[in-house]
């Protein structure tokens, strides 16, 4: 039984929430509460492991409770729901210790699924936002690994990946051949590889060619 506390401050919501997850056999509204400051009290005396909450409620906003909650009950699971856009609040609610984001537009099959994913320990997001945060830790990753290497070790890479050999190399920027070795050893370590093909494998991949 995955036990559910609603906090919102519109009546409908609260209702209609409830009727819904009190239609399946394993979900079960325990509380409904209409402003932020009443969690904390409700929490210290029920079982819950799922809180769905505003993020605009009266008296606590819904980002300052959730952080105070997670202090104190690090597994009760929060799903904020609200009206707000996600690509402003998703983040910031996530990180304030929120297992997960759905705007209201979102309709009951969809919470359902949030609720249940959330409860297992994953994050749920909607699929918009979800690609959204792929993508910026792609781009993290790809700033991470420039970041590792030296403009002249760059270069190096860039040469190798079309085929270039040492000397070639060498001889169009500059220097000496040994030098090149010595900057092909830093980049297999660099980036964990042992031969070339592996090394081209990884800079392609990572964008860095």
């Amino acid at each position: 039984m995955i036990r559910i506390l609603i906090v919102d401050n519109h009546p409908i919501v609260r209702t209609g929430l409830e009727l819904f997850f009190n239609s399946k056999p394993d979900l079960k509204v325990v509380g409904k509460l209409g402003s932020g400051i009443e969690i904390f009290e409700f929490v210290r005396r029920h079982e819950v492991d799922v809180i769905i909450s505003e993020i605009d409620l009266p008296e606590l906003n819904g980002i300052t409770a959730l952080r105070a909650i997670k202090k104190e009950n690090k597994s009760v699971n929060v799903l904020m729901f609200s009206s707000q856009p996600e690509e402003i609040y998703a983040i910031s609610t996530l990180k304030a210790g929120a297992s997960g984001y759905l705007n209201k537009t979102a309709d009951v099959d969809t919470i359902e699924a949030a609720v249940r994913k959330i409860h297992g320990g994953e994050i749920s997001l909607s699929d918009k936002m979800d690609k959204h945060l792929r993508y910026e830790d792609t781009k993290k990753s790809r700033s991470r690994m420039f970041k590792k290497l030296s403009t002249r070790e760059v270069e190096v890479l860039k040469l190798l990946s079309i085929g270039r050999k040492n000397k070639e190399i060498a001889e169009e920027l500059d220097i000496n051949e040994k030098t090149v070795s010595t900057y092909k050893a830093r980049l297999f370590k660099k980036l964990n590889v042992t031969n070339i093909v592996d090394l081209i494998h990884q800079a392609k991949h990572h964008n860095l060619t």
